[in-house]
């Protein structure tokens, strides 16, 4: 698609905020109005918009697909955006560990046991500890506690919440990247950290490594968005 504007403005609407392009309204690509909780993140949208070229390359307009996401797509069926979260805790990454002679499983202790212990403390709430992979259900008081914290954030933060849970296979880390203070390099580092054991191991993979480079641009995007949401 070639660029079809000159400027990109922001403007205080009805509901929020919305970007212009040349004056006129972004909708998103459902054909819904764009409008946005925050004017940070309206901002941040424009200059999405501006730093595009001719012709505009969709891949980098990263804050506009989230922010559709979450009017397209959350917004309309908010249990339906829950339930999808609420998965990645019952079969959260964190959860699972090596064997406790294995030494995966102290460096599992090391990255993964702070954060998960953390997120039981600030909602009382506790994780199962399981060594292989066989599933074990979380207790129904923690999944209806997880379900409350999470219905109490606007449907932006939840879509950005849906983006680092499935590049974390884990809610724990996509929560804790909410967090002030939050360390997208040390979230990301415990959300790779198998990947990362592996390529220790036997050597890193050109290809690999670009994906996990890829991954952890979309993941920090996306915590991004969430902070510009909560301001």
């Amino acid at each position: 698609m070639r660029r079809f504007w000159k400027e990109a403005t922001v403007a205080a609407v009805d509901g929020g905020w919305q970007v212009a392009l040349d004056g006129r309204g972004v909708k998103t690509q459902g054909g819904n109005l764009q409008v946005v909780p925050a004017k940070a993140l309206a901002e941040a949208l424009a200059a999405e918009w501006a730093a595009q070229g001719d012709p505009i390359n969709p891949a980098q307009l990263v804050l506009r697909d989230l922010a559709d996401f979450a009017i397209d797509v959350v917004a309309p069926d908010r249990p339906a955006a829950l339930e999808t979260l609420l998965r990645y805790a019952e079969t959260d990454t964190l959860c699972y560990r090596a064997d406790p002679d294995d030494a995966l499983h102290a460096r599992q202790q090391e990255l993964w046991e702070p954060l998960l212990a953390a997120a039981e403390a600030r909602w009382d709430i506790r994780f199962h500890r399981i060594s292989g992979v066989l599933h074990q259900p979380l207790p129904a008081p923690t999944l209806a506690r997880l379900c409350r914290a999470l219905d109490a954030e606007n449907d932006f933060t939840l879509s950005a919440l849906t983006t680092m849970a499935s590049l974390a296979a884990s809610l724990v880390v996509a929560l804790t990247a909410l967090q002030d203070g939050a360390d997208a390099n040390a979230l990301w580092t415990a959300a790779e950290l198998e990947e990362d054991w592996q390529a220790e191991l036997w050597g890193k993979d050109y290809e690999a490594e670009e994906r996990r480079a890829r991954r952890f641009a979309a993941f920090r995007a996306a915590m991004g968005f969430a902070g510009l949401v909560r301001g």
